[in-house]
């Protein structure tokens, strides 16, 4: 599958490392692709394998577009894309929006919700927003199993979304379907709680678990 990736950040960075890994077609897509020190930067972190091209040339030809942008800037980056390029695809949603104030800058409608709103021929799913960059392709760091969540309207872009997990090492039993694309508020929100359990750790790499009750 080809992947475009959105984002140079250590977000997008992992993942187009795990992604090529584990054999698919990755580009990264940054608005500054002529930038040599960024790409040798990137070509030092990641090889020569995973190209550096502008955001519009990643996105051309994806089947799988990755939104690993700062959540303030996704909107207008994806506005510079365009809907007729963005029109059935997969997009694939992890940022979330931070104030300067370090506030969340999303309240009543999540960023997911927003570019699905504001791309309606897109299917969009959140994932992966709720874990350190790190863990996101290392879920055998753990000392025992996690969730990762999803949220989205399309049930067969779920449905890709949830193999490309798989290929970054998420068993299927891992992956929680919340259900359509307002249930991304939960996970955007919960990076509030995320900082505060990091603080009380003293570490980024930890996953969280839905236990469910136990049978009568």
């Amino acid at each position: 599958m080809k992947i475009g990736i959105l984002g140079t950040g250590n977000v997008g960075r992992a993942l187009a490392a795990g992604w090529s890994g584990a054999g698919h077609d990755v580009v990264l897509g940054s608005r500054r692709p002529d930038d040599t020190g960024l790409r040798a930067e990137l070509a030092a972190a990641l090889g020569e394998a995973v190209p550096v091209v502008d955001v519009s040339s990643a996105v051309a030809g994806a089947g799988v577009v990755v939104n690993a942008t700062p959540g303030t800037a996704s909107v207008p980056l994806l506005a510079e894309v365009g809907a007729p390029a963005l029109a059935g695809k997969v997009l694939l949603d992890v940022a979330v929006g931070f104030t300067e104030d370090g506030a969340l800058s999303h309240l009543g409608e999540s960023l997911g919700e927003e570019i699905q709103r504001s791309y309606p021929d897109t299917m969009v799913v959140k994932t992966l927003c709720t874990i350190d960059s790190e863990l996101m392709v290392a879920p055998d760091s753990l000392e025992g199993p996690s969730t990762v969540f999803l949220s989205g309207d399309d049930a067969e872009a779920k449905r890709t979304v949830g193999g490309l997990l798989n290929d970054l090492g998420w068993p299927t039993e891992s992956l929680l379907d919340l259900g359509g694309i307002a249930t991304a508020r939960g996970q955007e929100h919960y990076s509030l709680l995320f900082l505060g359990i990091a603080g009380a750790i003293g570490a980024y790499g930890f996953g969280i678990r839905v236990v469910p009750p136990a049978r009568s």
